[in-house]
């Protein structure tokens, strides 16, 4: 895949020798270089007829805001969109709340050892540490995507959903590149390298470089970093620019570990055991990309040195992948908390099958928490789709299997099942060690090969 961006120029990186060449395709428009914001999104994912600019502006708009003005109806830049509606709903809400109970009891809860005042404002501390990670973020992603920061066209299109990918995406950043995060990402990534390994064995880890493996809804891009790291040449794909902003930001911009610190449980109230444990201070990232695929390749012996090999896309997964260009291009694909996330798996399916080579493996680790459960579309969303396009993820309908049925299909597919195991592993994902609340999951780990 090309590194260049949208104008055809190479993505900036971390200028010094713990720099990691991450490339950041935008697939959707590098057809025709130079018209970012301009031509049609060709993959669904997004609305239909949407611009991808909209898209990015969405993700971009939430960070680092823009309101529009009631006097003159247009938007104003405004730094902080994010820092200011977190500040709003968490702790100015629930000061009014809280001041809003019989004095005498307010009263009571603001001396020690309760000292809630001092609570709420040692939220908004926390809530500013956050924001300054999502508006660094910003800084580096409007200039990667082409988009002028003074530009009056791409501000007041953020949406309230927008604000939920937002605060979900800086609290994934305690899973992916966390210290704290090192056990679930363990419980999830360990096995399905493991299978790796094994599925590949004919290869010294030396000369891994040779299996050309891909990874769908890589989120944050921590599975890809560590299977580049392993040796492979690997390949993130990711649909959220939320989440491909933040690990572009993280893997390409990020060239010292512990650099930022990021609280990833202050935003919510519930189920603390102690006021420390709510505002729990990570320090991220855990890892500074560069050097540690570049300690990771002196450790194998490497042919080929990690830099050359990690790259990123951003698109429909369903939709990428079926091109001609991807036809049996890969040996492995790797699936972590992923297939759940489709409508009609059988699509997924089918684009594993049509981009892994004869022989090539399908390992996944994650449960059946099935996204589209329950969200079927309009009559107006059926007939309005576009009858000449993919759509992916966007096409009209949806089903849910059990792990069970999952298996019988890919059979019926041509897949013959290596391995499956949906007892052994436990896992939580993005879960507060420390909650009075846990989220278990037993996901269901397995190895496919295509025959």
């Amino acid at each position: 895949m090309d590194a260049a961006l949208a104008d055809g120029s190479p993505p900036a990186l971390v200028t010094n020798s713990t720099r990691v060449v991450v490339k950041i395709v935008r697939w959707m428009w590098m057809r025709n270089p130079g018209a970012f914001g301009k031509g049609k999104a060709s993959c669904i994912g997004f609305a239909a007829g949407e611009e991808p600019f909209v898209v990015i502006a969405s993700a971009a708009m939430l960070i680092c805001g823009g309101n529009a003005s009631k006097s003159t109806g247009k938007n104003t830049w405004d730094k902080g969109q994010y820092r200011r509606a977190a500040h709003y709903n968490i702790t100015h809400l629930r000061r009014q709340s809280f001041y809003s109970i019989p004095a005498i009891h307010s009263s009571l809860l603001s001396e020690r050892p309760f000292s809630l005042p001092k609570t709420f404002q040692a939220v908004d501390d926390a809530i500013d540490k956050n924001a300054d990670i999502a508006e660094a973020v910003l800084t580096v992603g409007l200039g990667n995507y082409g988009v002028d920061p003074d530009s009056e066209d791409w501000k007041g299109v953020a949406t309230p959903s927008d604000m939920d990918k937002v605060k979900s995406t800086i609290r994934q950043l305690y899973r992916d590149f966390s210290t704290e995060g090192a056990e679930e990402r363990r419980a999830s990534f360990e096995p399905m390298i493991e299978a790796l390994n094994a599925a590949t064995s004919t290869f010294p880890p030396s000369q891994r470089h040779k299996v050309d493996v891909l990874i769908p809804g890589a989120g944050l891009g921590r599975l890809v970093l560590e299977v580049c790291a392993a040796g492979y040449r690997v390949e993130g794909n990711e649909i959220s620019y939320h989440q491909l902003l933040v690990s572009n930001w993280i893997l390409n911009y990020q060239p010292n570990p512990a650099a930022h610190e990021c609280y990833p449980w202050a935003l919510s109230f519930s189920n603390h055991i102690s006021r420390s444990n709510q505002l729990q201070k990570l320090m991220i990232p855990d890892v500074a990309a560069g050097a540690f695929l570049s300690h990771a390749s002196e450790a194998l012996g490497s042919e080929v040195h990690a830099y050359e090999r990690m790259s990123m896309t951003s698109g429909d997964f369903c939709v990428v992948y079926k091109e001609a260009e991807y036809r049996q291009a890969f040996d492995a694909v790797l699936t972590c908390f992923f297939i759940d996330t489709a409508p009609n798996v059988i699509s997924y399916i089918e684009t594993v099958k049509h981009c892994l080579r004869a022989g090539g493996v399908w390992i996944n680790m994650g449960p059946l928490l099935w996204h589209f459960e329950g969200r079927a579309k309009s009559d107006k969303e059926r007939t309005e789709r576009p009858a000449d396009k993919d759509e992916g993820i966007g096409e009209p309908g949806s089903f849910e299997l059990t792990d069970e049925e999952m298996v019988l299909l890919l059979q019926s597919y041509g897949f013959q099942i290596k391995a499956h195991d949906n007892k052994s592993h436990e896992t939580g994902y993005i879960q507060d060690p420390n909650s009075m609340l846990k989220s278990v999951y037993r996901p269901s780990f397995w190895v496919a090969a295509k025959t």
